[in-house]
């Protein structure tokens, strides 16, 4: 028998005998298993990859001669029907590709390094090797096979027996069963039909198996439906790589490494409108390709749609598709292009869901801020929050719903539709009631979850059943926190229903906990809300003290003390009709922080007096101790810091006193006040280890106590006090502290840190 003529295994045989080796000897010299190379000597695999040969011919110790002969052999084997070499079938790609470097890089990665003629048998890319599988999963339109397809362009020269890619048509009413689909893998990988048909179709599940053992293949299975379409088609072993996408997660498969995709980055999404419009007539209008990206929520799929449509309209200005996207009603039936619409994609996942996870999807388009919680949705539905919580992770699983935590997100075009099926398949009053069986859980709980922070309430009452843990201050807060768009909304429907006294109720139930939050930005909004539904009450008491809020939401909120003023005129107006006295102190104290802050001292001080004279008479500590923290400032400014001194130990004096008997929460914004008062008088007066010990404690209690607002402003006094006494490494520490203290710090205070650390830089 000729060289070319010999079988693989018996001419290995005859080798390894020649050479008086033992398997066992061959495998520790060669590094392919023992196992291996008694299968390939019986037959039982078929000839193995040029990298193995060689391994087994340097084991051997084969001279030239021999080791073409086994060369040879080896590829004999590989018959036609069995080994196509260069197989691809991949569709056309798409040469705009843009962004998701990062998922490329790792599938990269994951792919092993290139094949090199040679490399042992057991290297990572060795078809007796582990396969690799990959998910790539992500909602309808994030451009997952499109990736994927760009991954296998990129790897297939790593896949020498064949690259194959299989539509799974998981979206259709009646995608092929696994028993067709291998059998389509096997005919594309050249099992002949006589064979297919002497296996017979238990036995092509194993023959599908042994054929993928010996290759290394990349194959792409695309666009499935859920795991029992998926599972029979992962091979057990072999060196191939398999990709699949589906816009479920495919929770229920083992051992397999997932590769999410979401939406592009604005950058990136402006690239791809380049790429697909032309670079110059993008750079045209810069602002107007943004905007369109926005529109179409940075969606691969949509930003394709409006592409093409541009590229396709050179008339048409790229403002003119950003207005067109701008109405909202229309903004899915713009995104069609030909027979691509992007509300097509999503209805294929949409049929697919189960009638309560529908009915969920609809009604969560009625949510009014970016993402909600699972007592948010079980309003809706009416469903418990179990049963809710299944449905959402429902929602998850076939990519129709975002999750961080225990939030839950539509994203914008995916809301738009849920709109959409919502006012499809949903009657006008089901959808109403549902809204407002939201509506009126949020601020049933923001009351109860405000109150931790207001004098005379803290814990929910025990007849409370809420389906929200509220057991601490700081879980009410956190909730207060993740809900803020959505009470907020809920608010303003409130008013908009004449449902004046929900809404004063909700107001001045956060009154406190607003001193927690300083800077969330909303605060203005709220209590003028709250002003007018209480002025619409008829109440003048009522309307003075949301009028008071409005003049601190101004005063500190905003830092616009002249607009604070005319809020604090109004509230002493109504006080006076009310004949009540706490709410005229506050004016004062409002309007006199305002002259303070206006650098009028003369008018600062007397509404101050007036402040602390009212507070005193009405009994009222909590007012009377924020007085004399005013008091207090204004000495200080008029150089008296000696006098100011004492007035910020008084208000410490008062506060040790009354122990348990002041709100914690209210002690602590009030101590860290007068701690940090204290220590710039201390610094007005040299005597810098004492500021700097104040204002450091001050800071500290403004972290335990979660107020980064205050702590922002407190960081960036002890800074300067700091940079003063000559301590500039600390002071470079505290303002690198503040600037890192993220979107609930003073932004002002943050912008000062961040100048002087450019000074220190530069000085």
């Amino acid at each position: 028998m000729s060289a070319r003529e010999a079988a693989f295994g018996p001419l290995l045989r005859e080798l390894r005998r020649a050479k008086s080796l033992t398997m066992e000897a061959l495998a520790e010299a060669s590094g392919v298993s023992v196992r291996g190379i008694g299968d390939l000597e019986r037959g039982r695999r078929a000839a193995p990859q040029r990298r193995t040969v060689a391994a087994l011919a340097d084991g051997l110790g084969l001279d030239d001669t021999e080791r073409e002969r086994l060369l040879a052999a080896a590829r004999a084997g590989r018959t036609p029907g069995y080994s196509p070499v260069g197989v691809r079938s991949f569709p056309r790609g798409i040469d705009d590709f843009v962004g998701r470097a990062d998922e490329l890089a790792r599938l990269e990665a994951l792919a092993g390094p290139p094949e090199e003629d040679g490399a042992p048998g057991a290297g990572a890319g060795a078809p007796q090797g582990h396969p690799v599988v990959v998910a790539v999963h992500g909602p309808p339109g994030t451009g997952k096979t499109t990736l994927a397809l760009r991954a296998a362009r990129r790897l297939a020269d790593r896949f020498p027996d064949g690259q194959l890619m299989v539509d799974l048509r998981g979206t259709d009413d009646s995608p092929p069963a696994p028993s067709e689909l291998i059998v389509r893998v096997l005919k594309a990988l050249g099992v002949p039909d006589r064979d297919l048909a002497k296996a017979g179709p238990q036995a092509h599940s194993a023959l599908y198996r042994q054929v993928l053992a010996d290759r290394r293949c990349l194959l792409m299975l695309d666009n499935a439906r859920d795991e029992a379409q998926v599972r029979p088609l992962l091979p057990g072993s072999g060196g191939t790589l398999v990709l699949v996408t589906s816009r479920r997660m495919l929770t229920g498969l083992d051992d397999v490494h997932r590769l999410p995709l979401g939406r592009l980055e604005p950058a990136e999404s402006a690239a791809f409108l380049a790429s697909l419009v032309g670079t110059d007539r993008a750079a045209a209008e810069p602002e107007a390709v943004e905007e369109v990206a926005r529109l179409c929520a940075h969606l691969p799929l949509a930003l394709r749609v409006a592409g093409n449509w541009l590229a396709t309209r050179t008339g048409w200005s790229v403002r003119r598709l950003a207005d067109r996207l701008a109405r909202e009603e229309r903004r899915l039936d713009a995104l069609s292009a030909g027979d691509v619409q992007v509300a097509s994609a999503f209805y294929l996942s949409y049929r697919q869901l189960t009638p309560p996870a529908a009915r969920l999807f609809r009604r969560l388009s009625l949510v009014p801020g970016p993402d909600v919680s699972a007592a948010g949705a079980a309003r809706l539905t009416g469903q418990d929050l179990y049963d809710t919580e299944d449905t959402l992770e429902e929602l998850v699983e076939a990519g129709l719903l975002g999750s961080s935590g225990d939030r839950y997100r539509l994203h914008d075009l995916l809301c738009l539709y849920g709109r959409c099926r919502l006012a499809a398949e949903d009657g006008a009053a089901d959808i109403e009631r549902a809204r407002r069986s939201m509506f009126r859980w949020l601020l049933e709980t923001a009351v109860v979850a405000g109150r931790w922070y207001e004098p005379g309430h803290g814990a929910p009452p025990p007849s409370w059943r809420g389906t929200v843990d509220l057991s601490t201050a700081d879980k009410a807060r956190d909730w207060l926190h993740a809900e803020a768009a959505n009470w907020l909304a809920a608010l303003h429907a409130a008013a908009a229903d004449g449902d004046h006294a929900t809404v004063v109720e909700v107001a001045e139930s956060l009154h406190w906990f607003s001193d927690q939050w300083m800077f969330w930005g909303h605060w203005p909004e709220v209590f003028r809300t709250a002003a007018r539904s209480a002025e619409a009450l008829g109440d003048p008491l009522l309307a003075a003290t949301q009028l008071n809020y409005c003049a601190w939401a101004e005063l500190l909120c905003e830092g616009r003390p002249r607009d604070s003023l005319r809020y604090s005129a109004r509230a002493l107006a109504a006080a006076r009709r009310a004949g009540d006295r706490v709410q005229q102190a506050w004016a004062h104290q409002y309007a006199a922080w305002a002259h303070h802050l206006l650098g009028e001292g003369g008018p600062a001080a007397g509404r101050f007096a007036e402040a602390v004279a009212l507070f005193q008479a009405a009994g009222d500590l909590y007012g009377l101790l924020q007085a004399l923290l005013g008091r207090a400032m204004r000495l200080r400014d008029d150089g008296r810091d000696e006098e100011a001194l004492e007035v910020f130990r008084q208000v410490l004096t008062r506060l040790d006193e009354a122990g348990d008997g002041i709100q914690p929460h209210i002690a602590a914004f009030t101590r860290v006040s007068a701690l940090a008062g204290t220590g710039i008088s201390y610094s007005r007066l040299g005597r810098w280890d004492e500021a700097v010990e104040h204002l450091r404690t001050s800071v500290e209690l403004s972290r335990t106590e979660g107020n980064i607002a205050l702590e922002s402003r407190y960081l960036n006094v002890l800074g300067d006090v700091l940079l003063t006494a000559g301590r500039t490494a600390e002071a470079r520490e505290v303002f690198t502290r503040c600037v890192a203290l993220g979107p609930d710090a003073d932004a002002r205070r943050v912008a000062e840190a961040r100048s002087r650390l450019a000074g220190l830089e530069t000085g």
